[in-house]
């Protein structure tokens, strides 16, 4: 797929590029952002050129990353890095894909992230026929579940020895969004199970 432009009320998530490279570094030099996702550490000018100008760009080509630089359309300021992961049979049935992001340090607390996540997730839907968003994240990483809570996912539970953080497995907070949470017809049926206990 060619990478596509997205627009909210404050924010442009573009693809990345080159002259990117320096803002991600910066921006990844915050000890919470490898604490708590796959960032390398210590995160060098080289680690983010290759996610800038290989990475991402082999992602939207091949179809097996679609991720989004997010800046303020104000001043072109870089917030953080937002995409779809681990993407499943799309575009056939099945269709699902993960939600991952990060935020630079100096730009959280904005609502910037929810904001951003709701179009990626809202694109999703619309264009691409996802049909389950799923998200995780390390059991106590506080700060990214309430952004996907402010998105809309909902919670589903812990996920054991779900994430290999820094040579150890780690339990992880898991929740999903569906096209039906923000209003939207899945192309499949969706059956949830009955909660009320069978008639004796």
């Amino acid at each position: 797929m060619q990478p596509i432009t997205l627009t909210t009320g404050r924010l442009l998530l573009r693809a990345l590029e080159s002259s990117d490279v320096d803002a991600v570094q910066a921006a990844c030099q915050d000890p919470d952002i490898p604490r708590w996702t796959t960032v390398p550490s210590p995160y060098t000018r080289a680690h983010a050129a290759d996610f800038v100008e290989r990475i991402s760009v082999e992602g939207w080509r091949d179809d097996t990353l679609y991720n989004f630089g997010v800046f303020t359309r104000e001043n072109g300021v870089l917030v953080g890095s937002m995409g779809l992961v681990r993407l499943a049979q799309l575009p056939a049935p099945g269709r699902q894909a993960e939600l991952g992001y990060w935020t630079a340090k100096e730009q959280r607390g904005k609502g910037y992230t929810a904001e951003a996540g709701r179009a990626v997730c809202d694109w999703a839907f619309a264009a691409l026929g996802v049909e389950r968003l799923e998200w995780f994240a390390e059991a106590g990483n506080e700060g990214s579940r309430a952004v996907a809570l402010r998105i809309g996912f909902v919670m589903e539970g812990t996920v054991r020895a779900k994430i290999v953080q820094h040579g150890t497995r780690r339990d992880a907070w898991s929740a999903s969004l569906l096209p039906s949470d923000l209003g939207r017809e899945s192309a499949t049926a969706y059956l949830p199970h009955a909660t009320a206990e069978p008639a004796a």
